[in-house]
């Protein structure tokens, strides 16, 4: 992935994340020469945002058909929450 500096983001401003943003859905900021940040299109970001919603439903399905699940009162559970 592509990196813009932080001097690059200083001096060229929304323009350099702009234009890396053309060729890529992601570019990372790099600050003193270590990639520290990522910058996405919202979109992209969205998108993102429901595949990780969508494996966490995926995943809470797996559980259910595989009986890794607990029945209990909301009091047990958090007695069970709290000794963990």
């Amino acid at each position: 992935m592509p990196s813009i500096t932080a001097n690059d983001l200083k001096t060229k401003g929304i323009a350099a994340i702009e234009a890396q943003l053309a060729q890529q859905p992601e570019v990372m900021i790099s600050v003193c020469g270590k990639d520290r940040f990522v910058v996405m299109d919202l979109a992209h970001y969205h998108y993102l945002r429901e595949c990780e919603l969508d494996a966490a439903l995926a995943a809470t399905r797996a559980d259910l058909a595989n009986g890794r699940f607990v029945i209990e009162s909301p009091e047990a559970h958090l007695v069970r929450v709290d000794a963990s």
